[in-house]
């Protein structure tokens, strides 16, 4: 048991402002880091003074700068959190309590804290460390995440199932604002409260998602924080008032000024006689006087000066907000909280990319990074100046290619609409935004609201587009088949990062909405081959009458010309992309036939793997087709296909169960038994059923037997 001194000793430490290292460069050398080097397990900290834990805090985020930099990936996030994670860890007992992160993006700090520090460089890596938290990585790692707003459920179900099994250990869910204007949150939240369970909520109020934080939710958090006052705990468990200091250069008040200008009002003036009374009575008669008052008065005060609380409004006992890069502060709330019983929710402001200044002035950009080129000076100096040419200009992203298409179409037709649930800048929106700002949507991080919000559009009129990865899709199914399907409603789906993802891994991955997506009546799914395609795709379901999606991948192209010219595809209408014979023998003389019906990016390929193939097998003639559309299909191809008995490979990159092979396979085997032919030799070629953990996409491709030495071993199995 803690002694009174010891208490009163970190009370005062807490009160106590620490100077926090500031960075604008990332180390290319691990860092001297002696405290760290000494935390193998949150055990660890426990053994440190408050002053270490700041001292630490310094040297976590500056080990955390050098890592990213060798391995890439989320960074800004992790940055914000460092103070945040080193408290929770310090405070509760893990992995007895259970700690869980929403979406994972801010992990890094938690993974390096429980004996993952030396695999951190292998982050996103084949073989290494997950982006996210993964249960079969780390006892520490309570729940696997990747999709944002599911800690607080995560976190209720552990609770009341540890009262059913009579545990006693505590359950903290950290969620981020962004993720928290997701309806589950919600959802968890109303009945956490109905449970009457014991979890603590940590809010992680940053301002931000990936993008700006957006609406209504945003403005109330703003509010909170700018009022300069906050709702502290004591060392009994009750509920305290506090002021506090605004920062001139908070990040909020460029958003909300006004909130700004509303907390240095005299909000005594807005309080019932009685309180005021009361607060004379204390000798407080003015906010400047305001340090902190007894329980009683402070839950009277809490009602009538944040009479919009959500979170208490919803049942939760509040406390906040509180700076969250204050190690101190953080460690004596949490300290206190943990005793508490019930629903709780603590609530903390911090900044996206604190302490690395780049990042604090631009956290959109340094969201997550790519690796850092390391170079070595002596070679740089020896490079002639004449051989130093430009780099040749890299192929468009296809996400550029869906902004270039919006931008273009809205110029022309007023009808458009474009929705995105907080992903602007990673859908290629921004330029779209800033032209055509009454067009454009953003909802915050709420993809079935998103999906149903376009239907609604479609009812009046207009034409809106739904810019979303493929793996949040997920998140809107019963609205795209409800809500929009059902009502053979005039909206189109712009599916980002199809397939697989490369680093993200499988949490990612968008290796299912063919599966999902086919099954359903009314719908058009269309997979361009390259950048042009792609383009002109987009045109022909955007002119479509009903409900049709486009699904392209992540990252570049192969660096095709677009011809904007707007060109308009039959629907449902294969293209013969290239017939390949090695030997030049009239086809009437081929032994085999081999029709390879490659869908979207797959086609290029096909095309190589039937060219090497060629060489090998010289009386087979391959005829690689860009199917284009999954659905409908190309009946009539099929039907010919049939009729001459060509062996026949599917290729796509998507799951085998359920993708376009399936497809392929359900009209072929429909059309032999109605015309009563032979089904021809047929093989699917796909991702198996299982989850493609992270490496580089070339690595993942591989692992599937995507690559080309992949197809052409699979295809050997029906040429032999």
């Amino acid at each position: 048991m803690k002694s009174v001194s010891q208490d009163m000793s970190k009370t005062k430490i807490a009160n106590q402002k620490y100077p926090l290292k500031t960075f604008d460069t990332i180390p290319m050398l691990k860092p001297h880091t002696p405290l760290l080097d000494g935390v193998d397990s949150p055990d660890d900290l426990k053994k440190m003074s408050t002053a270490q834990l700041q001292q630490l805090a310094d040297e976590l985020r500056e080990f955390l700068l050098y890592t990213t930099g060798v391995s890439g990936g989320h960074f800004g996030s992790n940055l914000g959190v460092v103070e945040l994670t080193i408290a929770l860890h310090y405070v509760f007992n893990s992995p007895k309590d259970q700690i869980v992160w929403d979406v994972g993006h801010q992990a890094y700090p938690h993974k390096i804290l429980t004996g993952r520090r030396d695999k951190l460089t292998t982050i996103r890596s084949q073989h290494g460390l997950t982006a996210f938290p993964e249960r079969h990585e780390s006892e520490y790692d309570t729940f696997g995440v990747g999709h944002s707003s599911t800690a607080i459920s995560a976190g209720l179900g552990m609770s009341l199932a540890m009262r059913y099994l009579g545990k006693h250990d505590k359950v903290v869910s950290i969620v981020g604002d962004g993720a928290m204007t997701g309806g589950m949150a919600f959802e968890a939240m109303n009945d956490a409260v109905q449970q009457n369970a014991d979890l603590i909520v940590v809010l992680n109020d940053n301002d931000m998602s990936i993008s700006q934080a957006t609406g209504g939710f945003s403005k109330h958090l703003a509010t909170l924080w700018q009022r300069g006052l906050a709702v502290d705990i004591d060392k009994n468990g009750d509920a305290i008032f506090t002021k506090r200091v605004i920062s001139s250069e908070d990040r909020r008040i460029r958003h909300y000024l006004h909130m700004a200008n509303e907390a240095l009002d005299d909000w005594t003036s807005r309080l019932p006689n009685k309180i005021v009374e009361k607060l004379a009575e204390k000798g407080i008669p003015k906010p400047s006087q305001l340090e902190t008052l007894p329980e009683k008065i402070a839950n009277k005060l809490i009602d009538e000066v944040f009479p919009e609380n959500l979170f208490k409004a919803i049942g939760f006992q509040y406390f906040g907000p509180f700076d969250g890069h204050d190690v101190a502060k953080l460690t004596q709330v949490f300290e206190r909280v943990k005793q508490l019983q019930g629903a709780v929710l603590v609530h903390v402001h911090t900044v996206k990319g604190k302490g690395f200044l780049p990042a604090e002035c631009d956290p959109i950009t340094y969201h997550a990074i790519t690796k850092l080129k390391k170079i070595n000076p002596a070679q740089e100096k020896s490079v002639p100046v004449d051989s130093q040419k430009p780099a040749p200009t890299p192929a468009k992203k296809y996400s550029q290619v869906f902004g270039e298409f919006i931008c273009d179409k809205a110029a022309t037709d007023k009808q458009l609409m474009a929705i995105t649930p907080a992903m602007a800048e990673g859908s290629g929106m921004t330029e779209f935004a800033k032209r055509f700002a009454s067009q454009f949507f953003d909802v915050a991080i709420a993809e079935q609201h998103a999906v149903t919000l376009a239907g609604g559009m479609a009812t009046q009129g207009v034409k809106p587009i739904v810019a979303i990865y493929s793996t949040f899709l997920q998140r809107g199914y019963d609205q795209l088949i409800h809500d929009v399907a059902l009502q053979n409603l005039n909206v189109m789906f712009a599916i980002d990062r199809a397939g697989l993802v490369g680093e993200d891994g499988a949490t990612h991955a968008g290796v299912f909405d063919i599966a999902f997506m086919r099954t359903v009546p009314n719908m058009v799914i269309a997979c361009p081959k390259d950048e042009n395609e792609c383009y002109n795709l987009l045109n022909t379901c955007y002119e479509h009458m009903g409900p049709a999606a486009v699904r392209y991948p992540r990252g570049n192209g192969i660096g095709a010309e677009i011809d904007k010219n707007q060109a308009m595809y039959p629907i449902g209408k294969a293209a013969l992309e290239q017939t390949i014979d090695a030997t030049g023998a009239d086809t009437s003389n081929v032994a085999k036939k081999v029709a390879v019906l490659a869908f979207g990016t797959m086609v290029k390929t096909a095309v190589t793997a039937c060219q090497n193939l060629a060489e090998t097998y010289p009386t087979t003639t391959f005829f690689v087709y860009n199917m284009r559309f999954v659905k409908p299909l190309d009946s009539e191809l099929l039907d010919t296909l049939l009729a001459q008995n060509c062996s026949i490979v599917t290729l796509e990159e998507h799951q085998v169960m359920g993708g376009a092979g399936s497809a392929v396979n359900e009209y072929l085997v429909a059309q032999a038994a109605k015309t009563s032919q032979a089904l021809p030799t047929l093989i699917n070629i796909g991702i198996p059923d299982k989850y493609i953990a992270h490496g580089s996409p070339e690595q993942q491709l591989a692992d599937c037997g995507l690559d080309v030495a992949g197809v052409v071993k699979q295809m050997q199995t029906i040429l032999s």
